[in-house]
């Protein structure tokens, strides 16, 4: 019997957004130009992808003024965003075992069980 492999959130399963999501899910929240340092990307590109993770409800940002008056957005994970990220990764987790077995049982000179009904 073929075992079910988790499914992937496909809105978290593109790298720039991943990042993202990890790096407001270590730091709580993040500046436009704070991210935009970190991931080494345009601010087009960038804006893109906030821009599809606020539409799902995944982000929250706020406006406000820097010390030198200018203003600027701070971007957070929303509850909703949160959890999606863990589930995500605990979805990636999920399959290590599943390919710790398949490496440990090629290893081991055994055939691997052919997953296909």
């Amino acid at each position: 019997m073929p075992s079910t492999l988790p499914v992937l959130d496909a809105l978290l399963h593109q790298p720039v957004r991943t990042q993202i999501a990890a790096y407001l899910a270590g730091r709580g929240e993040a500046t436009f130009a704070e991210l935009k340092r970190a991931l080494a990307v345009t601010d087009g590109n960038l804006d893109a992808h906030l821009t599809k993770l606020l539409d799902a409800g995944y982000l929250e940002c706020r406006k406000e003024t820097s010390s030198a008056g200018r203003p600027q957005t701070v971007f957070s994970l929303a509850a909703h965003g949160r959890q999606a990220f863990a589930d995500y990764v605990a979805s990636l987790s999920a399959l290590l075992p599943a390919q710790d077995a398949e490496h440990a049982a090629r290893a081991g000179g055994e055939p691997v069980p052919d997953p296909s009904p």
